[in-house]
């Protein structure tokens, strides 16, 4: 993340608010009569917990008018903390309602009242299969494809139950206004999930774009070319990326983030992609000609010419070069001139992605490129291990605390390089950052 703490302070104040609002909804106007103080919190546990549940649609990284200034693995992180917090409360809610009146476990027997019991049962699970399956879809076998269809089902069906039992439990929300009010803020949070899974793909429709090349890379990468077909295409600024889908419709699930690898100032839009385990396994026999959609841009690792002026370091792991290598096109198109500084971690040599370009363009700009390998082959010159201090010191002026720094890549590359960049005297406002932990 790289906000100042003015602008950060602000958001998080507008997220708490946002939270909250169910909470002021509830606690405005006319008050019902007070219970026992357990009792009580219980209640406006579960209101807190209602706008933590309506506030992820906002928070889901996909909403950029709220994303301002976030990176996306900032935002999804901070999406997935205050899940759990949302599930803990919803949890929390009902226990602290039984331990303050015990009579109130007659809610979960169905035979009291199928409807209200088997509501609240059914919230429970679905919050809780959302959670599990969110933390650890790999372990319940889930492909990202199944595991987004079944998020947003989930999501949209939590946030209802928990709105329709705010509603019918009718204590706070007795007056008809509150329950207005309610209906309008939580059902803003419904509409943008509806919005972003639906709406979206409706609107792309027209803006179809037809894969032009298909061109295979080192360590088993793909680069598509894509053309846009009857429209101008999408303005990006470089190191920003874009939501993808292959197919001849804009509504299939296969949809996924990837950089631009592209110059900026082009119609045709590229994307280097690697092989993750899901359906970019099959990138590479992508047909020439096929349909693909796009949505974006997206995210807020930007950099180009003229943003840097005391120069720029890019510290890329494997494919997180992508980002970059839309930064240095653009730089060569529009003939910059700031000093920049990439250092190219990799675990071969046959890995590096566009070593021949990263050497033209090293000759072409004022750029330095330092490649990093695991295991160097025979008669290697370059570095070898990982990057750290001692390397950077080998590389870089003494004014690197002038400069901007990009770090794109694995979690733990990220982890080790960010603090070896602070200590070299860059500020944390000029530090921006990365990692592959998205989904």
């Amino acid at each position: 993340m790289n906000l100042g703490w003015l602008r950060f302070t602000g958001w998080i104040a507008a997220w708490m608010a946002l939270v909250l609002l169910p909470m002021a909804i509830a606690l405005a106007g006319e008050l019902p009569a007070t219970r026992t103080r357990l009792k009580e919190a219980a209640a406006l546990l579960g209101f807190v917990g209602l706008g933590l549940l309506a506030m992820q649609a906002v928070v889901s990284g996909r909403q950029r008018w709220f994303a301002r200034g976030l990176g996306q693995d900032d935002l999804l992180q901070f999406h997935r903390r205050t899940g759990e917090a949302a599930w803990l409360l919803v949890l929390v809610h009902p226990l602290a309602m039984f331990a303050a009146d015990p009579s109130q476990l007659a809610w979960l027997d169905p035979r009291e009242d199928l409807l209200r019991a088997g509501s609240l049962w059914l919230l429970l699970a679905a919050v809780s299969l959302l959670l599990a399956t969110s933390l650890w879809r790999q372990q319940f076998g889930l492909s990202y494809e199944r595991w987004r269809a079944l998020h947003g089902v989930l999501a949209f069906g939590v946030v209802a139950l928990a709105l329709g039992h705010v509603l019918l439990v009718d204590h706070y929300t007795a007056q008809a206004w509150k329950k207005v009010a309610l209906v309008v803020v939580v059902g803003s949070a419904l509409w943008l999930t509806v919005e972003t899974r639906l709406r979206r793909p409706w609107q792309r429709r027209r803006r179809p774009w037809t894969v032009v090349d298909v061109a295979p890379e080192p360590g088993g990468a793909t680069t598509l070319r894509l053309r846009p077909d009857g429209h101008p295409g999408l303005a990006f600024v470089p190191g920003q990326f874009a939501w993808v889908t292959l197919g001849d419709s804009p509504w299939r699930m296969q949809q996924h983030p990837f950089s631009m690898t592209s110059p900026a100032d082009q119609a045709e839009i590229w994307f280097t992609i690697k092989p993750a385990g899901d359906f970019t396994g099959g990138i590479a026999s992508t047909r020439i000609g096929s349909r693909a959609w796009i949505e974006g841009p997206y995210g807020v690792f930007t950099w180009q010419p003229g943003f840097a002026p005391h120069g720029a370091v890019f510290v890329a792991g494997g494919v997180g070069i992508t980002p970059f290598l839309s930064m240095l096109r653009t730089a060569r198109a529009r003939r910059g001139q700031d000093r920049l500084w990439l250092f190219y971690a990799n675990s071969d040599a046959d890995s590096i992605i566009a070593r021949e370009e990263l050497d033209v363009l090293a000759r072409e700009l004022p750029l330095r490129v330092v490649h990093v390998l695991d295991d160097p082959p025979d008669g290697w010159t370059g570095e070898a291990g990982h990057i750290d201090a001692d390397m950077l010191e080998r590389h870089l002026p003494a004014e690197v605390g002038t400069m901007l720094a990009y770090v794109c890549g694995p979690a733990p590359m990220a982890d080790a390089v960010e603090p070896v960049l602070l200590e070299r005297g860059i500020p944390a406002k000029n530090l921006y950052s990365e990692r592959f932990d998205m989904v």
